[in-house]
């Protein structure tokens, strides 16, 4: 089972959002994640539940959902919260595959 973790967000701060970018991927590699693809989003075709705008996405990959939730509580990430929280607002969450 592999667990890929999508995360969808509104950039509030282009320098912070690089700043934030150039040190997440060293915490993922350290939980072993991997970076799949990162895009970004146009307009929704339908949004029934209502869903904040946002502009960009990532699609993170891991060997279990396990690793996945070791790197989202991770005191290396946890330290990142900071500067995310001003580069962005973020939906991530885990899909089961």
């Amino acid at each position: 089972m592999s667990v890929h973790v999508i995360g969808i967000f509104k950039i509030q701060s282009p320098k912070d959002f690089d700043d934030y970018r150039a040190q997440v991927g060293a915490t993922i590699e350290l939980y072993g994640g991997k970076l799949v693809r990162r895009g970004v989003c146009e307009s929704p075709f339908w949004n029934q539940l209502n869903a904040a705008m946002f502009d960009t996405f990532v699609e993170l990959s891991f060997s279990s959902l396990e690793d996945a939730k070791r790197w989202a509580n991770s005191p290396e990430y946890l330290a990142l919260l900071p500067v995310r929280e001003r580069a962005m607002q973020l939906t991530l969450f885990p899909v089961v595959i």
